[in-house]
């Protein structure tokens, strides 16, 4: 019985047969993609270095028997085991920035970036940005996002986990921000000193009833940076619980809480959330003002 490296050589063949065994598979795509095409793409292309974009000249290229192993081994391990892509190639995109990933920390997905990406604004408005604190930071790639966009801000990454600091630190070396990018550990606000002019946060926001129904890839993602107890609250609560002695006048509190954003409003109905609309997808994100929190 011949193996498809004997028979397939290119960019294009491996594009081709990717796509049509992961269309005959049961996967679910939610860690970066959201089709069958597209992690194709991103997992041949990926494994090859290539580029995502722009990327034609390559297609007729022929490959190497270890480049087309490479390829045949991934995509076998993505159906079988239902590893999501982003731990396979030890790499995941957010805002249109790579960052390492493993499974110590979760895989980038937050619609936060297209936030950050447009500087916060309008809600931010002229209000100046010396310091910004990524709370269950993970990977690094919200707070460092932040960076590249506030270019004169010193941002802190907070996570309770040390693996995942480790992460982290491999992201602030690997994207060279380590003059105003640091990793600081701490349980939700327990470790954190002094003030901000913005907080982010993408915290654990699962309720038990959705951790209990996850498709398959997520049981590769550590369940400390997912679950949050019934309602999926538990970290909700204790950053509006935290967050005002934590913001200068005038700062946000931007946090993700996603599908337990309805469990949030019932259970602060006074609290004036702004709940945040997104171009590109994604809800149950809402800002608060730093009065809005006295």
């Amino acid at each position: 019985m011949t193996s498809p490296i004997d028979d397939l050589h290119t960019v294009r063949d491996y594009l081709r047969y990717v796509s049509s065994r992961f269309a005959d598979s049961p996967l679910f795509f939610g860690h970066g993609t959201d089709n069958v095409w597209d992690e194709s793409v991103q997992l041949v292309m990926r494994s090859l270095h290539l580029p995502l974009e722009n990327n034609t000249v390559f297609l007729d290229a022929r490959l190497t028997r270890d480049e087309r192993q490479l390829i045949v081994d991934r995509m076998e391990r993505r159906i079988s085991e239902r590893v999501p892509l982003a731990y396979l190639l030890g790499e995941a995109w957010f805002m249109g920035l790579p960052f390492h990933v493993d499974e110590r920390v979760l895989v980038p997905r937050s619609p936060l970036g297209e936030l950050i990406e447009g500087g916060l604004q309008p809600w931010l408005g002229q209000h100046p940005v010396g310091r910004v604190l990524d709370l269950c930071t993970g990977s690094g790639c919200i707070g460092i996002a932040a960076a590249t966009v506030f270019d004169e801000a010193e941002v802190d990454l907070s996570d309770i986990s040390p693996d995942a600091l480790e992460v982290a630190e491999a992201n602030i070396e690997y994207h060279d921000v380590g003059d105003r990018v640091r990793t600081v550990r701490s349980d939700v606000f327990d470790g954190i000193e002094g003030r901000y002019d913005v907080i982010l946060s993408n915290p654990p926001y699962v309720d038990a009833e959705d951790i209990a129904d996850m498709p398959t890839e997520y049981s590769h993602e550590p369940e400390l940076g997912l679950a949050a107890g019934g309602d999926g609250l538990d970290i909700a609560h204790r950053i509006l619980a935290g967050a005002a002695k934590h913001l200068n006048p005038g700062g946000l509190l931007i946090v993700e809480v996603g599908n337990s954003w309805p469990a949030l409003q019932e259970a602060y109905p006074d609290m004036p959330f702004t709940w945040l609309e997104f171009e590109n997808g994604g809800d149950g994100v809402f800002l608060l003002t730093a009065e809005d929190l006295c």
